[in-house]
């Protein structure tokens, strides 16, 4: 299948998995360019890789690039994915979609008007773990249904990241960060949520930063970090979720999904493969085998190879943007429902991403 070409908008700590999982997975995607405002940076990453770097202009007006996967901090993703789509581009991007769902659905919008696809991360959900969840509960295992948890909680970033000020600005704190995880598997085994209550908090002002190279600096905190909600889901379910930049520490699994036959324990959601377990009613926990591919290794970029080979067959992309503006909805509304003390209708829906029922490597479909 003729490869489709990619330009590279974003060059920070994330970029090395995408560039990784694209030299040694994905040979659809041929990656024409890389591109940063800090121009050194994309050097440095280009020559890591053994590929070019160019400048911004240069990639939106490339002929051969068909996709531009925007790897840029949170508060420029629409930015960037706008002028990506003027360019006549498809693009995918990092997750969030955007910063709020106002500007998240001006983008997909503008995508509309232009005939052209966009995409957003996570992508981890193709992984093996999940898709062996998904099939599990696509088969009826666990019965009708009924709720779940959500759980991602730790002492924040600036533990380790070594330039973590956009965790804290506008567009980050953990639901817009980590929430985008667990929210998009959970719509993959469940589908689209409906309403929304929740309650945040933001115990500290600012953050200490203890990563180098700036150990000792501390930066302010204009997001709430520590989110508590439930998700009422269209076919019934009731689902709590927990993400925090504020707990030193838990014993709670990342996601679990209940029904009336079962109980169904699912990866962690910011990972490819991890232990399916299932619990069948009147029984104990047994691990389930993973019964689809991607579970051994970082696939991040999958979701740029599948919307790739989806413009080459004509088909559906899955980590689409009516799927990520739907999350972004979802996680927003937390927030507002904290504010308003009262339960958020979700104004948009979204179709189940088809199932991953074979490979990608070495151009063989998914279908």
């Amino acid at each position: 299948m003729e490869k489709v070409g990619i330009g590279i908008i974003g060059c920070g700590n994330i970029s090395g998995a995408y560039l990784k999982a694209m030299a040694s997975d994905f040979p659809i995607l041929d990656i024409r360019g890389l591109a940063d405002l800090n121009s050194e940076l994309a050097a440095a990453r280009a020559s890591e890789f053994g590929l070019t770097a160019r400048p911004i202009d240069a990639l939106l007006a490339d002929p051969d690039i068909q996709i531009i996967l925007n790897l840029t901090i949170p508060k420029a993703h629409v930015a960037v994915a706008l002028q990506a789509l003027e360019a006549g581009k498809h693009t995918y991007s990092e997750k969030p979609l955007g910063i709020n769902f106002a500007e998240g659905k001006m983008l997909a919008e503008a995508a509309g008007a232009k005939n052209l696809r966009i995409g957003a991360a996570p992508d981890t959900f193709f992984g093996g773990g999940h898709q062996t969840a998904r099939g599990l509960v696509d088969q009826g295992v666990i019965g009708q249904p009924v709720g779940g948890t959500a759980t991602f909680m730790c002492p924040g970033h600036e533990r380790w990241h070594p330039n973590p000020d956009f965790y804290y600005e506008v567009g980050g704190g953990p639901m817009l960060d980590m929430g985008p995880y667990y929210i998009t598997d959970l719509v993959n085994l469940l589908g689209p949520v409906a309403k929304v209550a929740g309650f945040t908090v933001t115990p500290r002002s600012e953050r200490l930063i203890t990563s180098e190279p700036r150990n000792g600096a501390r930066i302010p905190v204009y997001v709430p970090t520590h989110v508590a909600g439930v998700m009422a889901f269209a076919n019934g379910a009731v689902v709590q979720i927990g993400m925090s930049f504020d707990v030193a520490g838990h014993k709670h699994v990342p996601l679990e999904v209940y029904g009336t036959e079962g109980t169904l324990i699912v990866p962690d959601p910011n990972r490819f493969g991890g232990p399916v377990e299932f619990l069948k009613k009147g029984g104990q926990f047994e691990e389930k085998p993973l019964t689809s591919p991607y579970s051994e290794g970082n696939f991040r970029s999958i979701g740029v190879a599948d919307m790739a080979y989806a413009i080459r067959s004509g088909r559906p992309h899955r980590a689409n943007g009516d799927l990520a503006l739907h999350v972004l909805e979802v996680m927003e509304a937390f927030e507002t429902a904290s504010r308003e003390e009262r339960t958020i209708a979700i104004t948009t829906t979204t179709e189940r991403p088809a199932p991953l029922s074979d490979s990608l490597i070495d151009g063989r479909l998914a279908k």
